[in-house]
């Protein structure tokens, strides 16, 4: 073997030796520089802007189509002008109920971060903050689950198909049925 190959070879394995024992980097490295550790400002973002960040994906995965996502798709799903009266009012209580709620979760995921960063945080702190956020997430996700049960009742059960297909949840609409929701066995 070369001599300049067989150095080269042995510098690379000493090389690749050492770096397989260094400290790894955790998964959180550069997250320490957020303004609140536990959210992106992707995340703060979503929240103050009442978007539902897949909070409601049990619904939507299961049948019952969004509303947001429903009046992106009105053209083909078409959608009446009551439908779509009802889709935009249905859209605005949401984001008017999730908006304020997005911003108290925020703020309390702030104060949180505050305790551990100034490190006055005690369990009984941690609890009561852990307790006000798990509400506020479940509030959260509630407005958006409640607005997929209110649009399925909008829609006729051929749309909700034909929604399923367009998102891609399913290959073709399936034939007609009496059916208009998952769990509505008459048609309104």
């Amino acid at each position: 073997m070369n001599r300049t190959l067989s150095t080269s070879l042995v510098l690379l394995l000493s090389t690749t030796a050492m770096l397989s024992h260094a400290t790894p980097v955790s998964a959180y490295a550069g997250q320490q520089d957020r303004a609140i550790k536990a959210l992106s400002p992707e995340d703060v973002q979503l929240y103050l802007t009442g978007k539902g960040q897949g909070m409601a994906r049990a619904g939507e995965l299961n049948g019952y189509a969004g509303p947001a996502h429903v009046l992106e798709l009105g053209t083909q799903l078409e959608l009446t002008p009551e439908q779509r009266v009802q889709s935009e009012a249905l859209f605005a209580s949401m984001e008017r109920n999730a908006i304020p709620l997005g911003t108290a979760l925020v703020e309390a995921e702030r104060k949180l971060d505050a305790l551990f960063a100034s490190k006055t945080i005690t369990p009984a702190l941690l609890s009561e903050s852990l307790n006000e956020i798990g509400a506020l997430q479940a509030q959260v996700r509630a407005v958006h689950l409640n607005a997929h049960l209110e649009q399925v009742a909008i829609l006729t059960f051929e749309q909700s198909a034909r929604y399923a297909q367009l998102r891609g949840y399913m290959a073709e609409a399936p034939m007609q049925s009496t059916a208009h929701s998952p769990t509505d066995q008459h048609a309104h």
